[in-house]
């Protein structure tokens, strides 16, 4: 892994832009209730087959993580909460780097890393979707 601090600057970069889909996302999540203004809103894996989709709970996630609640969030979906949390740490770097021009560092990993990457993720991806599967049709087993 290689690590690069640029000099302080104001560039709007890739990280700058999840910064504030992130900081869109949080805004969103704290005061547009979505659920409720959009009456189609909902899972139609969910609805028809009772079985999740992969990103079953992350609207939840969204609302809860806008609102502090991080333990109701990670009982939604973990995997998302993670993500929500890892958008709002790229949303408050973002407005510091626009405000004080604050260098964010440049991380390149190595092909051994990028496949250690490549293997992780699906099973990490796995692992939450077998958690929301056992958390919606089976909340007994986790009791």
């Amino acid at each position: 892994m290689k690590v690069t601090i640029p000099a302080p600057n104001r560039r709007l970069g890739s990280f700058e832009w999840l910064g504030l889909v992130g900081l869109g996302g949080l805004l969103v999540g704290r005061y547009v209730p979505v659920a409720r203004l959009i009456p189609f809103w909902g899972c139609v894996l969910r609805e028809h087959t009772g079985w999740p989709c992969l990103g079953c709970g992350l609207t939840r996630v969204a609302d809860r993580v806008a609102h502090f609640n991080i333990p109701g969030a990670w009982e939604a979906n973990p995997l998302g909460t993670v993500f929500a949390l890892l958008f709002a740490a790229a949303a408050v770097v973002t407005v510091l780097h626009f405000v004080f021009a604050l260098p964010i560092p440049e991380v390149e990993l190595e092909e051994r890393e990028w496949r250690w990457v490549r293997i992780a993720f699906p099973l990490v991806l796995l692992a939450n979707y077998a958690y929301v599967v056992v958390h919606t049709r089976f909340p007994h087993l986790l009791s």
